[in-house]
């Protein structure tokens, strides 16, 4: 079954033991960004160095428009028949945000409520960043819909660091 993986830094070694994943994305600090995993191709190895911030004004190296762009061009290179990993430090923010930018790209329009309420029963945890996500939103031309189903997630379950979560292409 054709899914997406959400991990924490600390099980990325593990996900991509047990899952054999075909692409992998890595959204860490720059200063953090660690090296494509030994064994794995690196052009199959996407690597967004930003900051987990939702004020460009905030910090050095915020999400920008531009990491969106790169995070859809690869991920639509992305056959499907196995696994793709998106993982940050912690597994909550910016590679929820990552992920529920390449469901919605994915699924297709329309289904963006659909799609953040899965990601609450799937992750309780999650809380994707809203930089990234408003960046998503205007790169796929969702006119806000993307922001308002994060609105609808509810609250996230406060942790430091997440869970590997699995979602499905199909049957969210």
């Amino acid at each position: 079954m054709p899914r997406l993986l959400v991990a924490p830094l600390s099980s990325l070694t593990d996900a991509l033991y047990e899952h054999a994943p075909s692409h992998l994305v890595s959204l860490l600090s720059p200063e953090h960004m660690i090296q494509t995993p030994a064994g794995f191709p690196a052009d199959m190895h996407l690597r967004l160095g930003v900051n987990d911030i939702i004020d460009p004004a905030a910090g050095t190296a915020p999400p920008l428009r531009r990491h969106i762009d790169a995070l859809l061009e690869f991920s639509r290179g992305w056959d499907t028949s196995r696994p793709m990993v998106i993982h940050c430090w912690a597994g909550i923010s910016r590679s929820m945000a990552g992920a529920f930018t390449v469901l919605c790209d994915r699924l297709g329009p329309d289904r963006e409520i659909e799609i953040a309420r899965a990601m609450r029963r799937r992750a309780p945890h999650a809380q994707p960043n809203r930089l990234l996500v408003t960046h998503a939103d205007a790169a796929l031309g969702r006119g806000g819909r993307m922001i308002a189903a994060l609105n609808s997630m509810g609250p996230a379950l406060t942790m430091e660091e997440g869970v590997t979560t699995a979602f499905p292409l199909v049957g969210l």
